[in-house]
């Protein structure tokens, strides 16, 4: 059974201006979020609301592996959600 569970499909949160997905480890249950600044990166420009949900699909493994390596470093955001930076997606990629 692993031990990080990511049991939805990315989704966009407008008020967030971010793409969003759940996360869970054991009893905690999160939110993670990717700014369409974050996946500006990725497409080289700032993605329209589509096309950065579908970024996030496409690479999907790179966002999962940045949410489970700041869960391992307890790195959580206040709010105890993830908002992953660019930082955490390039060490995740490497």
């Amino acid at each position: 059974m692993p031990i990080f569970v990511f049991p939805d499909d990315p989704i966009w949160n407008e008020e967030a201006d971010a793409v969003e997905f759940a996360v869970e480890v054991g009893e905690y249950q999160g939110r993670v979020f990717l700014t369409r600044r974050v996946l500006q990166s990725f497409a080289g420009h700032r993605p329209q609301p589509d096309e950065a949900v579908q970024q996030v699909c496409m690479n999907r493994q790179v966002f999962d592996r940045a949410a489970e390596l700041r869960i391992l470093d307890r790195a959580l955001d206040p709010d105890a959600n993830i908002h992953l930076t660019a930082r955490d997606v390039t060490r995740a990629a490497s």
